[in-house]
């Protein structure tokens, strides 16, 4: 089974992570054990996303399990804070372990020196350079999700591609499925829907 857990925060952006997580509970109806999704805040205290939802998680970051995967996803305030988590993350891509962070997520992933030495990309380049510890400018690539195979980042308006970097990483379906999936979500073709109905 793979654990990856969610990175839950005050003011985090519902429509960054909803396919995402969407997609793991499918993988979950097909295979009980394909995946288990933990929810965490810093203290593990409930969060208010930007939506207005009230989220409960699992788990305070200090207490998590082992993972096999860490989700990070925007908000308004990756500009400071957020130290566990980045600690977090920072041990996780040096035990290979991917992590992936969307929107204002990557500028967090930025501040704690993940993007100084690997292909990524953000909202924009000049959004990076808020952190004035990022050293990655050139690495950048205007582009809206990228993986290195560890770290995996997005813009904010590409929550489509940032998922199904992360399902491919993660093996989490066939590829074909994947395919079938994104496929779907990005034209809403009927050829697609029943190539996900036949798999």
């Amino acid at each position: 089974m793979t654990t990856i857990a969610l990175y839950a925060t005050d003011t985090m952006a519902d429509w960054e992570y909803g396919y995402l997580t969407a997609g793991l509970a499918m993988a979950r109806e097909r295979d009980q054990d394909a995946n288990r999704l933990i929810i965490a805040s810093e203290t593990g205290e409930a969060v208010t996303t930007m939506g207005g939802l009230r989220i409960t998680p699992d788990a305070a970051v200090p207490d998590l399990p082992a993972l096999d995967a860490l989700i990070l996803p925007g908000a308004p305030s990756w500009d400071s804070g957020h130290d566990a988590v980045l600690r977090l993350a920072a041990e996780l891509v040096a035990a290979g372990t991917p992590i992936a962070a969307i929107c204002g997520a990557t500028l967090g992933v930025a501040r704690a020196g993940l993007l100084d030495d690997r292909p990524h990309t953000s909202n924009a380049a000049e959004f990076l350079t808020q952190a004035t510890e990022y050293r990655g400018a050139e690495h950048y690539r205007d582009e809206k999700a990228v993986t290195d195979g560890t770290v995996i980042t997005a813009g904010g308006v590409s929550p489509l591609e940032f998922a199904k970097l992360v399902f491919e990483r993660l093996n989490v379906f066939p590829q074909p499925v994947v395919d079938a999936w994104y496929g779907l979500y990005t034209t809403g073709e009927r050829k697609y829907y029943d190539q996900l109905a036949g798999a």
